[in-house]
Formats: structure tokens, sequence, C-alpha cells
């Protein structure tokens, strides 16, 4: 499978994640969480009718400033970043270049986090590790042990890695 932003923002969320579904064991369809932020995403792509494919990514908003992801909590901001990140790359490579806009909608509330972001060359540079870092990740003949978080209880592999 060819590195996106899905496997960035599960490499750096949990890497137990990122190859199991880098490794195509997607156990996402029955997830009650992912379904909701897949309702969330369709009813703000029929509101603003903008969601681009652009080779194997899906951009939710372009605008003339700003490249939009949406997510639907801000439980790991870090990962929606370099995501954001890596889909600004993919523009930039093709001669567009935009900020990043990550905007959270935050669960049983009305009103949202906005996050706003650059491609510095800095994090074009860690973005190439963070990619490599993923394909070797996904090479490998061993899968990574899981996090014993409590965040894990949310995850759609939850019932793969604890029962």
């Amino acid at each position: 499978m060819r590195v996106n932003g899905t496997l960035i923002n599960y490499y750096l969320h949990c890497k137990r994640q990122c190859y199991l579904h880098g490794n195509r064991l997607n156990l996402e369809d029955n997830s009650e969480i992912v379904q909701i932020g897949k309702a969330i995403h369709e009813e703000r792509l029929q509101s603003s009718n903008s969601e681009i494919a652009i080779e194997n990514i899906k951009l939710d908003k372009l605008t003339k400033e700003y490249l939009t992801e949406v997510k639907k909590s801000d439980a790991d901001v870090e990962a929606a970043k370099w995501q954001l990140l890596y889909y600004l790359s993919v523009l930039k490579n093709k001669g567009i270049y935009r900020k990043g806009k990550l905007e959270f909608v935050e669960k049983n509330k009305s009103n949202k986090k906005v996050v706003i972001l650059e491609l510095t060359e800095e994090r074009e540079n860690e973005l190439k590790k963070i990619i490599e870092s993923i394909e070797k990740l996904l090479n490998c003949q061993d899968i990574p042990e899981r996090l014993n978080k409590s965040g894990c209880k949310k995850c759609a592999y939850y019932e793969y890695c604890y029962i």
C-alpha cells in the first residue's frame, strides 16, 4: 500500500494501527466511531460540495488560501497536523501552494477548534522521514505492540488487539 494521509495519521497515533491498516486489515467498517466521523464528513461534503481527489488522497476543501481538513475530534491533534502537512506536500508537488487549516468538530458541542499550518522546509524534511519510517514499518514481519492506552477502547482495532 502506498503511504497516504491516513497512514501518516495512524503512524503518529499508533504504529500498530498503521501497520494493520497498511497491510490491508481494515476493521473500520465495523466501528461506530468511524461511522460517526464519516457521517460528519458526508454532511459537510453535501453542504459545501468541495471534496477533491488527487492521486491517493481526498481533500475535504480547497480554497484560494487554504486546504481544509475536517476531523471529528481533537483527540490527536499532532497526528492530524502531519496528515494535513502531507496533503499540502502533495499539492506543492503539483505546483499548488496553500496554507493548511484543521477544523475539529467537538463531540456534543457546536463550537469548533481551528489550527492553521504552513508547510515549511523543516516540516517537509521531517515528513520525508515519517514516510520512510512508515514504508519500513509496513514491510516488517512483526506487528508492533499494542499501546495499552485508555483511548484504545475507542479504536476500530480494539477487538483485534484486546480480545
